[in-house]
């Protein structure tokens, strides 16, 4: 199991808005168990990217 103090894919949470659109968020930042982005208080949002701005397409 990846050290938790390290960065990289498995330190990320997938959520997806009510629109389907992907974001990736840091597990440390998360609190309880979130299913939507709509779920997600404000300060937990700062710690998610839309995926489709890495990406360069939503569905990868």
């Amino acid at each position: 199991m990846a050290d938790k103090s390290e960065g990289g894919f498995g330190n990320l949470v997938w959520v997806r808005d009510k629109d389907g659109k992907e974001y990736a968020c840091s597990v440390e930042a998360l609190k309880g168990n979130i299913k939507t982005k709509e779920e997600l208080s404000e300060e937990e949002k700062k710690s998610c990217m839309d995926v489709s701005t890495i990406i360069g397409t939503e569905r990868w």
